[in-house]
Parts: structure tokens; C-alpha cells; sequence
């Protein structure tokens, strides 16, 4: 089994936030892959489709609140005895220009306090991460104001676009297609 973990924030209002990109693309893959409608899992406190692919692929969508995304991986990484392996992230990273996305097998989390806390919960990095761009915060505002803010109509084709180059990734990686790390630049 593997798991494709998105990651963002449950309530509306974070809705087409650069903080929920991991949502977003999470649904474009599912989409893809016409997997059935997420439902929520109380034990996990995330809401879940699982597909097939070569395999059980379960899709994740952490409810914790980004913080405490870890509490929904590590709950299902061990109910379901998944090999930190086996595991890929999609998220949103500050540090990557918009429609640059960023895939590895392995890597630290970073300044993403999310990824942060799955590193916690699961006890290592050994998993798969596929950044997505959301551009570099602007100095006159807090980095909070700036992961939550709402991005614009002009933006929303160029982040839609990073999310497709994200599912390319994680696609490949389903189906175990070799890969290192890759980087690539969406269309402006």
C-alpha cells in the first residue's frame, strides 16, 4: 500500500490559500485517477479515498490542521503498516518560486512547520516529498498572513498547472518509475 498524503487546512475559509495547495493537488490526482469521493475517517482525523494503481493507494487529506499533520500520517502509517517508503507529501514551500515545482525520495522538512511534524510523528525523513512553488513571502507581511492569504484569479492557472506537474510526480512514483529528484518550471 501507499500513501499520497496532501496537505492544508480543513475549514472553508483556507480554501484557494497557498497553504492548502497540497489539498489541491491531492484532488487534481484523484481526479486523475477517478478515485471516489474522499470520506472522513474519525481515527485518523483526515478524510481518505483509497484507488488502484498497481496497488492499494490510499489519498490523504489531514483534518488536524496544518501543524499537526503528522497525527493523521503517523495514524495511518502505522494502522496500516506503511513503510516510510511508501509515503509521498504534497505541499506548498515558500522557498520555491510559483510554478516551480520540486520532487525527492528523501529531504528535511524544511521551514513547512506541516512537514515538520510528520517528520516528528513518523520518526524520520525517509519519505517522498513533491514541493509545490507558492512564491517568497513579502516582507511587509507575517509569514502566517502570507501561507494564508487567498491567491489570485491571475494566479490560479499557473498553480493549477504546478499541481498537474505535482500529480505528474506522483504518478511516477505510484508506479515506481525511477526517479531522484526533479525539478520543473511551469508555464508563466
Amino acid at each position: 500500500m501507499k500513501l499520497v498524503v496532501g496537505l492544508g487546512n480543513p475549514d472553508r475559509e483556507y480554501r484557494d490559500t497557498y497553504h492548502n495547495i497540497g489539498f489541491n493537488a491531492v484532488d487534481i490526482l484523484a481526479a486523475r485517477l477517478d478515485a471516489p469521493a474522499f470520506a472522513y475517517d474519525k481515527k485518523s482525523n483526515a478524510e481518505l479515498a483509497d484507488v488502484a494503481l498497481g496497488g492499494k493507494v490510499l489519498l490523504c487529506k489531514p483534518q488536524t490542521y496544518m501543524n499537526l499533520s503528522g497525527d493523521s500520517v503517523g495514524y495511518l502509517s502505522r494502522y496500516y503498516k506503511i513503510d516510510m517508503r511508501d509515503i509521498i507529501v504534497l505541499y506548498d514551500d515558500i522557498d520555491i518560486a510559483k510554478g516551480v515545482v520540486r520532487a525527492r525520495l528523501d529531504g528535511s522538512a524544511g521551514t513547512h512547520n506541516g512537514m515538520r511534524d510528520i517528520v516528528s510523528k513518523l520518526g524520520g525523513t525517509g519519505f517522498a516529498r513533491v514541493r509545490i512553488g507558492t512564491g517568497f513571502k513579502p516582507n511587509y507581511m507575517s509569514l502566517a498572513d502570507y501561507v494564508l492569504s487567498h491567491f489570485s484569479s491571475g494566479e490560479r492557472d499557473l498553480l493549477k498547472a504546478a499541481c498537474e506537474a505535482a500529480c505528474d510526480f506522483t504518478e511516477k512514483w505510484i508506479k515506481g518509475e525511477d526517479w531522484q529528484e526533479l525539478t520543473v518550471t511551469v508555464a508563466r
